[in-house]
């Protein structure tokens, strides 16, 4: 069973920031400067199967709506519904009100947020060397 929960101690921030960054940083060569970007006035989630951290995601309220942000599961545990435990209980927190909510999805992931009702606008851009499309949840 996979728990998402809200970052509550230092050490779970940091779990959360070592797999961001071997997920953006190593793997997919993101710089690390913008890594780091919004950290304070994000909203800092884990994903935990049997007592490990696997996954992590933040939200953060923005001049244009609420922006989900640094979706990242480690290797072994991809493909295996943590990206969507982490989804759904970002969305379930996210304030309710008319303000849009949205996220900028790689490519590569962008099926699997069109798979969870997530609707692209606009043109693809670059973000980090990669390429992206904006998507509304609302």
């Amino acid at each position: 069973m996979i728990i998402v929960k809200l970052v509550e101690t230092p050490e779970e921030l940091d779990m959360a920031h070592k797999i961001r960054k071997e997920v953006f940083v190593i793997e997919q060569n993101c710089p690390e400067d913008i890594e780091w970007e919004f950290e304070e006035e994000s909203h800092h989630y884990i994903a935990i199967k049997d007592d490990s951290i696997i996954g992590t995601a933040r939200w953060r309220a923005t001049d244009k709506g609420y922006k989900l942000e640094r979706f990242a599961v480690t290797k072994a545990f991809r493909n295996q519904q943590v990206g969507e435990s982490l989804l759904k209980r970002i969305i379930a927190d996210v304030p309710n009100d008319e303000k849009p909510v949205y996220l900028h999805a790689q490519l590569a992931a962008k099926n699997f947020y069109l798979r969870h009702g997530l609707k692209p606008k606009g043109e693809h851009f670059w973000e980090g060397g990669i390429e992206h499309v904006k998507m509304y949840v609302r």
